[in-house]
């Protein structure tokens, strides 16, 4: 795995500029840059949209409601897959001057994007489980192919975040219909976690699994085959006096597993007064309290992150909060400093 003691991005920046933010991530968390994303560019640039120009022999297209499957490729599919190329191409000649011996890239998971593509009925691809599969299928393939240029060009070690934020609401069963009258059929626990673990075991790279949803499904990711699960570390269910037993005991199960977790710890906008390092370690250290763990594993077993995504917030911020995030592994590798 990668070295202990670092930090890295979740995946978004602010701004519309690739090269600048190809050097923002190389130069702020050398050790281990998170291939940018700029959202704020808009169609094509999004999470989705990103993830759909990985998909081979599918297409999708932008509608009013959001993204549909399509016949054939389309304007809005050809510029996600040339906003892509432009972005590696910028990430390449970053990290051509720093050599890392990781990156990290990310796509949304597959249930996310069924949930949030429409087949060209108008509802979910998450309605039908055969498009469900289809779509997951091919992913695996085009992520494969995107893993192995990522790898050739950059030299590094990839590793891949599949990011699953729609997953907790999937199995809820709690996403509306296409009508807006009712929701789709929740999909249970042990089917999401077997279509991941396909996912996973085809992918010749460790796969990181994110979820910034409320209470993320821990043990359910873990036990996907997923090398490591990022979480939003700053929910209530993790920290304080609203803790929850059951969120803690997840977390506690999975680290004795050795299934490290990526902590999100920093705000993702940038907050009144900035945190000191000693506060935002003791959130860490706290939590390995709790559990019951020595304070000198939890650079192996935590990998400090933003809380989610950092697309909202100011460059400055954005930078800040990358500094902060390899400081802050710093100090999980030191706990006596």
């Amino acid at each position: 795995m990668w070295p202990e003691g670092i930090g890295t991005g979740v995946g978004s920046l602010p701004g519309t500029d690739p090269r600048e933010a190809s050097a923002l991530v190389t130069g702020e968390t050398p050790e281990f840059p998170a291939f940018p994303e700029l959202p704020a560019r808009g169609v094509g640039a999004d999470m989705i949209g990103r993830t759909a120009g990985l998909l081979v022999d599918l297409a999708v297209e932008v509608v009013p409601t959001g993204w549909r499957v399509t016949a054939r490729t389309g304007r809005d599919l050809r510029r996600a897959r040339d906003l892509l190329a432009g972005d590696l191409d910028a990430f390449d000649d970053a990290c051509d001057r720093i050599r890392p011996h990781w990156v990290k890239i990310q796509v949304a998971g597959p249930w996310t994007l069924a949930a949030s593509v429409e087949l060209a009925s108008g509802h979910r691809v998450l309605t039908d489980r055969g498009a469900v599969r289809e779509f997951a299928a091919s992913l695996g393939e085009g992520l494969r192919a995107h893993v192995a240029e990522v790898a050739e060009r950059t030299g590094a070690t990839v590793v891949v975040q599949l990011d699953e934020p729609g997953l907790p609401a999937v199995i809820a069963g709690s996403l509306s219909t296409a009508s807006g009258y009712g929701t789709v059929r929740a999909v249970r626990a042990p089917d999401a976690q077997d279509l991941l673990r396909d996912l996973i075991s085809g992918i010749a790279a460790p796969v990181v699994v994110h979820c910034c949803a409320d209470r993320p499904p821990i043990r359910l990711l873990a036990g996907a085959g997923a090398a490591a699960v990022a979480i939003d570390a700053t929910r209530p269910a993790f920290t304080g006096t609203t803790a929850e037993p059951r969120a803690l005991d997840a977390i506690g199960e999975t680290w004795d597993e050795g299934v490290p977790l990526l902590l999100g710890l920093l705000p993702g906008t940038a907050p009144e007064r900035e945190p000191a390092i000693g506060d935002l370690a003791r959130a860490g250290y706290d939590l390995a309290d709790r559990l019951g763990f020595d304070r000198r594993r939890l650079a192996r077993l935590a990998v400090p992150t933003p809380a989610c995504g950092l697309a909202g917030a100011t460059p400055d911020w954005a930078r800040r909060a990358l500094t902060l995030s390899r400081e802050l592994g710093k100090a999980f590798a030191d706990p006596d400093e």
